[in-house]
């Protein structure tokens, strides 16, 4: 705790504290800021190696499984039972991508403790970050990843899915449709949660090539990042904006709803199209045994429901769902509710599935570490966005997002004076079209990465999904720039 009438050092300044944009230009504007503070280069060097490990965590575990691989030949060698290597579970530990960030934030409170004290340590992330995203993402994941819920969502989605025969291909465009468009009423973490784990059951298990499960998951990225913007409240990055620009849904539904569902439709025609041969051969293959196919995001154990879910246990649980969206900027209110909905859950177990609380809390882990990771870059994201035109904005918002969470872009914006409504809209819309490129671009992304992972072998590819994602990503760049 801090001594009586001592204050927490001053870090991360305020960004009024820094001088006037530099006559040099932006070059010169970054320059001045890290003279003025030189542990901003710090912090932002920690951010990009953080990145950088999350490109290199399929070579990780890679190297895990060979680093066992050898350890269990030594042990067959010398007559003794094979056990875990440490050094090999150390490496998977660091090759999971959901927990990169907050192993770097480990390294950044060292560092701003050695530059500024322990102090400042507590002060930033106990008085200045913000884990309510983390939180609420946490809690709606184990919510839409029950029995009920899934089960609802999936029977509501095989109405649909019949137009179609309910074939494979009927199934995946439904979910990549229907699901994302839903996220704007449910909220993005949700509508990811359960088109992740109805892809798993009506899709991935049916093991479809490599080439199609990434095209697919970056389409899923893609389609709930631009899918939550049907109103002002389920996607992150227009949560942001939404009250200081007096952004209501009459506007949402003009300036970016009939975009987003033009773009999700689009998307998913064309690489229907493009992969329609798979399709068919899919829907040749044997239906896969019920026994084979994929729980609802948890393992199987003795306490499985098997009875069918009545209606009104259902119904709780969307009165359960409802209360955490209402009260997603309230932790307390939405964390007290996920309380109860546990013991209600305990109580209706016949009906349920166990709840794995692993999949949410390595997300929240995620979220949380990039929440404090990003809350330092403002130095030189803020200037780089005041500093672009209304098209350069649009793109930039892009590129920026594909390397930081786009609610933290479109944030940053609005603390930029003297933006125009085109600019605002510029960089809105750049930031949800680029939030399928990386697993960091969009809060909900972690989700569908730690549900749909073990269909990728390792890890998914950074690079893998990257070139699954172009296609509607580009689709996306259409509709909300050029129409």
């Amino acid at each position: 705790m801090f001594a009586p009438g001592v204050a927490p050092a001053a870090y991360p300044p305020a960004l009024s504290v820094y001088p006037a944009p530099s006559p040099d230009g932006l070059l010169g504007t970054l320059v001045d800021r890290v003279q003025l503070v030189p542990f901003n280069a710090v912090a932002t060097a920690i951010f990009f190696v953080a990145i950088l490990h999350t490109f290199l965590a399929a070579r990780v575990s890679r190297l895990a499984h060979r680093v066992q691989h050898r350890h269990d030949e030594r042990q067959r060698a010398e007559g003794r039972p094979t056990r875990p290597s440490v050094a090999a579970e150390l490496l998977h530990f660091v090759g999971e991508v959901e927990v990169v960030f907050g192993l770097w934030a480990l390294v950044l409170g060292i560092a701003i403790a050695v530059r500024y004290g322990w102090s400042t340590v507590v002060h930033y992330l106990d008085g200045t970050v913000n884990y309510t995203e983390p939180l609420f993402v946490v809690v709606i994941m184990a919510l839409a990843a029950t029995r009920p819920i899934v089960t609802f969502a999936e029977t509501s989605l095989a109405r649909i899915a019949r137009l179609g025969r309910g074939t494979p291909g009927a199934w995946w465009a439904t979910i990549l449709t229907v699901g994302p468009l839903l996220g704007s009423f449910i909220t993005e973490p949700a509508a990811m949660t359960i088109c992740a784990l109805l892809l798993a059951r009506q899709f991935y298990d049916l093991q479809p090539s490599t080439r199609l499960k990434y095209a697919t998951l970056g389409l899923l990225f893609v389609n709930v990042s631009i899918g939550g913007t049907l109103t002002q409240f389920a996607a992150p990055p227009v949560l942001m904006v939404a009250r200081p620009w007096n952004w209501d849904l009459a506007y949402m539904a003009t300036q970016f709803g009939w975009r987003a569902a033009l773009a999700t439709v689009g998307s998913t025609a064309v690489y229907y199209l493009l992969f329609r041969r798979e399709f068919r051969a899919l829907a040749r293959r044997p239906p896969v045994p019920d026994d084979d196919r994929s729980t609802d995001g948890v393992d199987a154990g003795p306490e499985v429901g098997t009875q069918p879910v009545p209606g009104w246990v259902t119904l709780v649980h969307v009165l359960f769902m409802a209360w955490t969206v209402v009260n997603s900027h309230h932790p307390a209110l939405f964390l007290g509710g996920f309380l109860f909905f546990l013991g209600f859950a305990r109580a209706t177990v016949p009906f349920q599935s166990p709840i794995d609380l692993k999949p949410p809390l390595l997300v929240g882990f995620f979220l949380a570490g990039l929440v404090i990771h990003g809350g330092l870059q403002a130095w030189w994201i803020a200037p780089v966005l005041a500093s672009l035109s209304t098209s350069a904005l649009f793109f930039g918002a892009i590129a920026l997002t594909a390397f930081n969470d786009n609610a933290l872009v479109t944030y940053l914006a609005t603390l930029v004076p003297g933006l125009s409504e085109g600019m605002k809209y510029a960089v809105v819309a750049g930031a949800v079209t680029g939030g399928g490129l990386t697993v960091i671009a969009n809060a909900p992304n972690p989700a569908g990465q730690a549900l749909l992972g073990r269909y990728f072998g390792d890890a998914i590819l950074p690079l893998g999904l990257l070139l699954g994602a172009v296609v509607p990503t580009a689709i996306a760049v259409l509709t909300f720039f050029f129409l």
